[in-house]
């Protein structure tokens, strides 16, 4: 493995939408590595163009060819001409906001969202993501992966993001294994209050590579529009599953 380069991709991966703008020092101190080595990393990325130093507050930020190798990546997998309509028309059906989130590791990101127009939205953006204990639509993921990514997702302990989010093991292996049964994932209010999701999972010729939700507003999702958000949910993952399939689709990292 090249070391600089291994500490030059960990840097850029520090730039997230929780924390999208570092100083030189602060970013040394939070990964805990000797400031001038920072300095070089930071100052060779501006020059490449990943990241960018504001004149004023000599601050670091993504730069213009890290949202130019994403948009190459995204429009690789044709998401807009191959798998959002079936995300529209669900969206339409339901009345709801809808998601695609696709496996990453350990962790799960939300690769594409579409939201209901004229609506109260509670609604996650494209290219966030969360670990696989958190609500519905990573639950439906991580239910279908092996014990010894369950028990390391376990073992990597859990954040509380709302005071309904699971934080135990014992927990999460009942929910699984509900999921399991019922072939659908439900979670309310664990990531962004007052919400509920349903999500279902969506695999490939290899297996589960990600879910599709349906989510809004607490007082929107009754028990009667959930029930009947579900099936909508596996009509639509049936259809993006032959997609996937016949295009040979590559979605999971």
């Amino acid at each position: 493995m090249l070391k600089t380069l291994d500490l030059s991709l960990k840097v850029l991966k520090m730039f997230t939408r929780e924390t999208p703008v570092w100083g030189g020092r602060e970013l040394a101190n939070e990964m805990n590595i000797n400031h001038t080595n920072i300095y070089r990393i930071l100052e060779t990325l501006e020059k490449n163009r990943f990241v960018t130093k504001d004149p004023i507050t000599k601050k670091y930020s993504l730069g213009y060819a890290t949202w130019e190798l994403g948009r190459i990546m995204y429009e690789s997998l044709n998401v807009d001409t191959l798998i959002k309509p079936s995300l529209d028309k669900l969206c339409e059906e339901t009345g709801e906001s809808v998601f695609l989130t696709i496996l990453d590791r350990d962790e799960a990101v939300t690769l594409a969202a579409v939201e209901p127009e004229n609506k109260v939205k509670f609604s996650v953006s494209a290219g966030s993501r969360a670990p696989l204990y958190v609500g519905a639509s990573y639950r439906s993921i991580l239910a279908f992966l092996s014990e010894e990514m369950i028990e390391n997702v376990i073992k990597k302990g859990f954040t509380k993001y709302t005071k309904y989010t699971l934080d135990s093991g014992e927990k999460l292996k009942e929910e699984l294994a509900l999921i399991r049964e019922n072939g659908w994932g439900e979670s309310q209010g664990e990531f962004t209050p007052d919400v509920l999701a349903v999500a279902v999972p969506l695999n490939d010729h290899f297996g589960v590579i990600g879910s599709i939700t349906v989510s809004g507003p607490i007082y929107r999702m009754t028990e009667e529009h959930k029930k009947a958000c579900i099936p909508l949910l596996m009509k639509a993952r049936d259809e993006l599953e032959v997609i996937i399939k016949r295009y040979n689709i590559k979605l999971k990292s």
